[in-house]
């Protein structure tokens, strides 16, 4: 991975009502842009793959937040049950939640955002998406990496941002879903399939290739229409 660049990060607390979630919110100097993770299911803030495409974006001067779906009481739940890690209406509603937040902090209210999902965590970042269709400069691209698309099919067709779709070769289920969700998305697609990566991307290199394709992605379309106040 690219060294991390001069960049600030502070561990913060995001309030949804009574809910709180815990993030780490990376600045760059100067960076008109944030990438929101959306991670996937039974991880957290501290997944190492996430953290190190977060690593990698900010080299490339995108800012980032990476954040807990769920409160530390519903982590507990989630660890012995595995309920609401694939409750994907409650997953897409903290990402609204998060994105509004981050609209009403000073340091990311002029930001424009993109989502970058993996696993279950894509059709959250999906839904939130097309939460967001009459705010076109708002949410302005998405990635999603080794997602599951096809459990956010009906919103599929309402998502306005370019959206890319990263799957790993030899993860043929999903490469499966991936192919039936592209043909349901109308704005700006792609999918791009990592040669030889099994669904967490393990292999070597393979990672870099996901960082490298989302770094693109999101340096072409996630770009301010207006220099920030």
């Amino acid at each position: 991975m690219t060294a991390l660049p001069l960049s600030e990060e502070r561990d913060v607390e995001i309030a949804l009502g009574a809910t709180v979630l815990r993030g780490i919110l990376g600045l760059v100097p100067a960076s008109a842009s944030l990438v929101v993770f959306v991670h996937g299911s039974g991880s957290s803030r501290f997944s190492s793959r996430n953290q190190a495409v977060a690593r990698d974006l900010q080299s490339r001067g995108l800012s980032t937040l990476l954040f807990d779906l769920l409160s530390p009481d519903e982590e507990h739940l989630d660890a012995m049950t595995a309920e609401l890690r694939f409750d994907i209406g409650l997953l897409t509603e903290r990402v609204i939640g998060t994105t509004e937040w981050l609209r009403q902090r000073p340091e990311t209210a002029d930001m424009g955002m993109g989502y970058f999902g993996a696993s279950t965590g894509a059709a959250a970042a999906l839904q939130a998406a097309a939460h967001f269709t009459d705010q076109p400069d708002l949410v302005r691209a998405v990635v999603s990496r080794g997602g599951r698309p096809d459990l956010a099919m009906q919103a599929l067709p309402l998502v306005v941002a370019p959206t890319l779709l990263i799957v790993g070769g030899n993860d043929h289920a999903v490469i499966r879903m991936n192919q039936s969700a592209l043909t349901r998305l109308t704005a700006i697609k792609d999918l791009q399939i990592v040669p030889g990566a099994s669904h967490l991307f393990e292999e070597h290199g393979a990672l870099e290739q996901v960082s490298r394709l989302a770094g693109d992605w999101f340096l072409r379309y996630l770009v301010p229409s207006r220099p920030r106040r």
